[in-house]
């Protein structure tokens, strides 16, 4: 075995090979920094090249790639509260909130650290775990997958806000955004309404920029200045290491979550990450910070999401079953160089199994030192005036959502959920565990469908289904022993409550149109769902039906507690209705005269730009933007009425 090892060692040592790794790593972390774009889009545009390399150089370039996207995406979601996927949603919560205090670099110190230790974690889980993993996985059934990603989208629901009937609520949103489209277990369309658009149903991308993205740009266009208000010191790190060493051993048993969740096929990192921020939430005794800037959940997060990315890399190679669309593009590399994986891969090509190991390593230690020596720089940015920042973000934005299906549908879906993520921050539904559900609804509908199909209902009684649903019962019961105890106590951890979150300012007219809104969607989609086939009516009715009755609580309380605005509060809808006209331009009159307006609103009405250096630094941006269309092999948006682009 140890021959093997160093063999493979030797062989990327070749400077080829080693100028391809690093060759990848930086088209990783450009896309990485980039919302919506991500892991997917770089081993995509990294493709196309491989073939003009030796197997060994062309993978290496793929996983350089793959390895350090979730250590560049922390600077995203750290500065600027993008989250580029799902799994980046508790370090955009936690992370963003500390960037808004002044103290992005302690934040970003501890994510890299923490990115770098899944890293490694995952690369070695991944030296050892081949052999044994393979039992390990068959062990898991149906039942047992599809109680995990509910454990994982519970804890999602629950740890974030401190209203479970919000995030709840939440999650049976996302679940019904997922379910939109072609159905898994029968032949049928659900949730179109005549759209040819829906039919392939709603791109992750598109979702995550929409509810996360958008909605921070609105809020931060409006209120001005900069994302931090506080002068930030990037030049020490002594904090973010502190933060990392006190927590080194939470870093550890997230990362170890992360490789177990990347493990199990289609879940991967959205469901493990959830359970270490939930890991780090029940593991600290002062819940109060989480929400609001807590180390803690981005230790957590950080270091489950990039142990998960890697280890979704062992059922990819035992059984040719990728743990995510990056690992389904490097699958397909595999078959390409006559590589087919297998139980067997590891004796057949040992080589191969440790230059796999040591590139992931290699990548995580270098892009995490890379990221450190960028990161004084970008942390910058947050005292920039947001405009300037929000210019290329949007546009970015607008790109990434435009790969999708490059339709005008794309644009209006984002701007769309834009204002519904928007809605449900002010509203305080937290819009994380809409997200998580939404990338869950398809491995759920799957899993669900299977164990009733083989089990009936008896699978509810498995061992495993126990064991893993003990994840929420035994707290959920604690919880209650706890409110029975201290209820004559001011201070009460309610059952229906983990965190004992300060309360915000109360936007009772947006919770009260949200409510509603939500409760007529569910109620008009069980209607709609009813023509359809019954195996078609599962995943949609664990959704729809919880769903509506929580939205109609909801709709209740805010009804209940409605009090009219004292203050005006129209800079932000103004914002939302500037960005809605904008999508619309780009369908009447094409991409370029709607896009420079939209760009010298942002410059000079909301970043009070100069007129020179604004008009510089605009076409800067403009010209990147067409670049990046051109990059993606895509053409920028065309108007319906004039044809100009």
């Amino acid at each position: 075995m140890l021959e093997h090892v160093f063999s493979a060692l030797d062989a990327l040592t070749d400077p080829v090979r080693l100028l391809a790794l690093f060759a990848g790593m930086l088209v990783g972390m450009v896309f990485g920094m980039l919302p919506g774009l991500g892991g997917v889009a770089a081993v995509s545009i990294l493709l196309p090249f491989i073939y003009y390399l030796d197997d060994f150089s062309g993978l290496a370039m793929l996983l350089g790639a793959v390895s350090v996207v979730y250590t560049s995406d922390t600077i995203t979601s750290v500065l600027l509260g993008a989250p580029g996927s799902p799994a980046s949603a508790p370090t955009a919560i936690e992370g963003h909130a500390l960037a808004k205090q002044g103290e992005a670099a302690r934040a970003l110190g501890v994510g890299f650290l923490s990115s770098m230790v899944g890293g490694l974690m995952g690369a070695m889980i991944l030296l050892v775990a081949i052999p044994v993993a393979g039992p390990i996985v068959l062990m898991l059934g149906t039942p047992e997958l599809f109680m995990f990603a509910f454990v994982g989208l519970f804890f999602a629901s629950s740890m974030i806000g401190k209203d479970l009937a919000k995030g709840i609520a939440a999650a049976c949103l996302g679940l019904f955004l997922g379910v939109v489209g072609p159905a898994s277990a029968a032949a049928d369309f659900r949730f179109t309404f005549g759209q040819v658009y829906l039919l392939d149903g709603f791109s992750l991308t598109i979702v995550a920029l929409g509810l996360f993205g958008v909605a921070e740009a609105i809020s931060m266009l409006a209120a001005g200045g900069g994302i931090s208000h506080t002068p930030i010191t990037v030049s020490n790190w002594g904090a973010g290491f502190t933060d990392f060493w006190k927590n080194r051993w939470l870093v550890l048993r997230a990362s170890i979550i992360g490789v177990f969740g990347g493990f199990v096929p289609a879940v991967g990192a959205s469901a493990s990450t959830w359970v270490a921020y939930g890991h780090a939430i029940r593991s600290t005794k002062d819940k109060s910070k989480f929400g609001h800037g807590e180390i803690r959940g981005i230790a957590a997060s950080e270091g489950a999401n990039n142990a998960t990315v890697i280890s979704d890399l062992v059922p990819t190679l035992l059984f040719s079953v990728p743990g995510g669309p990056a690992a389904a593009i490097f699958l397909g590399a595999l078959f390409s160089f006559g590589y087919y994986p297998g139980p067997r891969m590891i004796s057949q090509n040992p080589d191969l199994m440790f230059l796999i190991v040591w590139s992931v390593a290699l990548s995580s230690v270098v892009g995490a030192a890379i990221c450190f020596a960028i990161a004084p720089t970008l942390a910058k940015l947050t005292r920039i005036p947001f405009g300037i920042i929000a210019a290329p973000l949007i546009l970015i934005m607008v790109v990434g959502a435009y790969q999708a299906t490059s339709t005008m549908g794309d644009i209006f879906m984002l701007f769309g959920l834009g204002a519904l993520g928007w809605m449900m921050k002010h509203a305080e539904w937290p819009r994380a565990p809409a997200l998580v559900g939404f990338v869950l609804a398809a491995p759920m509908e799957q899993y669900f469908w299977l164990s009733n199909q083989i089990h009936g209902w008896s699978w509810l009684l498995r061992p495993g289904v126990l064991i893993i649903a003990s994840f929420i019962a035994i707290p959920a019961i604690l919880n209650i022993y706890r409110w029975i105890r201290n209820r004559d106590k001011t201070q009460i951890d309610a059952a229906a409550q983990v965190l004992n979150l300060p309360a915000s300012e109360d936007h009772k007219t947006i919770s009260l149109i949200l409510a509603g809104l939500v409760s007529i969607a569910f109620a008009y989609a069980i209607w709609e769902m009813t023509g359809f086939n019954a195996s078609s009516r599962l995943m949609p009715s664990l959704a729809l039906f919880p769903g509506l009755l929580l939205a109609l609580w909801l709709l209740y309380r805010a009804i209940r507690d409605y009090a009219p605005a004292t203050g005006s509060q129209f800079k932000e809808p103004l914002i939302l209705i500037v960005l809605v006209v904008y999508a619309i331009a780009l369908w009447a009159i094409g991409f370029t005269i709607p896009t420079i307006g939209l760009l010298l609103w942002m410059l000079f009405a909301r970043a009070s730009m100069r007129l020179v250096p604004g008009l510089i630094y605009g076409a800067v941006v403009f010209g990147i933007v067409w670049l990046l269309f051109n990059v993606l092999r895509g053409d920028a948006p065309v108007g319906v009425l004039t044809g100009l682009s």
